[in-house]
C-alpha cells in the first residue's frame, strides 16, 4: 500500500506575489494554441491570430469567416456541471464565480459573433491534443 505524503501547510502570500503570479499566465501564443498553429500549418489551413473582432479569436479564417478558439479546461469550464465546487480546495469564493464568468462570456462571445455572420468553432484542449485530426476536419467541414 502506499503512504501518502504529508502535504506541508503553505505560508499565505500577499496580494502582491498574486498578482505578480497571475500576470505571468499567458493570454495568447500558449502552448496550446502553438499546437493548434501547428496542426493548422500541417492541414495547409491559412489563418490569421488575434485578429480583432469580439472575443479576439486565437485563429480566424476571413473569407470564411470562422473563428476558432482553443479554450483550457481550467479556465473554461470543461464538466463544469460535474465537477465545479469539488476542484476547488481553496478559495471557492473567487474560482467557482470566475469560471462562471468565463463560461457566461464564452457564450456571449459565440452569440455576438454569430449574430454578426461568424462561425465560431471552439476545440478544448484535450481535444487538440488528442485528436488533431477531428479538429481539422471540423475546421474542413466548416470552410465549405
Amino acid at each position: 500500500m502506499k503512504r501518502r505524503a504529508k502535504r506541508q501547510k503553505t505560508k499565505p502570500r500577499s496580494r502582491e506575489l498574486i498578482s505578480f503570479t497571475m500576470s505571468k499566465v499567458k493570454s495568447r501564443g500558449t502552448s496550446l494554441e502553438r499546437e493548434m498553429a501547428q496542426i493548422l500549418r500541417s492541414a495547409r489551413i491559412k489563418y490569421r491570430t488575434q485578429h480583432p473582432i469580439t472575443g479576439r479569436p486565437d485563429f480566424v479564417l476571413l473569407p470564411q469567416k470562422v473563428a476558432i478558439f482553443c479554450d483550457s479546461e481550467f479556465w473554461h469550464g470543461y464538466g463544469w456541471g460535474r465537477r465545479s465546487k469539488a476542484a476547488f480546495k481553496s478559495r471557492q469564493d473567487y474560482w467557482i464565480p470566475k469560471i462562471e464568468r468565463n463560461i457566461r462570456r464564452d457564450r456571449l462571445v459565440n452569440r455576438t459573433l454569430r449574430k454578426e455572420g461568424w462561425q465560431v468553432l471552439r476545440f478544448w484542449e484535450r481535444a487538440v491534443l488528442k485528436s488533431p485530426t477531428k479538429c481539422v476536419n471540423r475546421i474542413r467541414k466548416a470552410c465549405l
